[in-house]
């Protein structure tokens, strides 16, 4: 089953996110993760995270999610965890 992280950083977290992020891409390449990305706003500064994976229930989602380098430094200001139905352009 699939899980989408919907997570907004805190404000002027910038240079936080910056220097988890080599950490941040260390524990995608060690996850299940299907498509990841930051979150951009009108300036294209990164704001937030966007991350699918795969997981056998919402409890270990949230808990792969809990170990993600971003969370653990206190990056983000809410975060959001649902199952998600992948439809259109599904990984073969």
């Amino acid at each position: 089953m699939h899980f989408v992280f919907y997570g907004t950083d805190k404000p002027d977290q910038l240079e936080l996110r910056k220097a988890t992020r080599e950490a941040h891409l260390g524990w995608i390449r060690a996850n299940k993760v299907a498509l990841a990305g930051p979150r951009l706003d009108e300036n294209g500064d990164m704001i937030g995270s966007l991350v699918v994976l795969e997981a056998a229930d919402l409890a270990e989602a949230r808990a792969v999610f809990a170990s993600d380098p971003y969370a653990e430094a206190g990056l983000f200001a809410s975060t959001e965890i649902t199952a998600w139905n992948w439809v259109i352009g599904a990984p073969s």
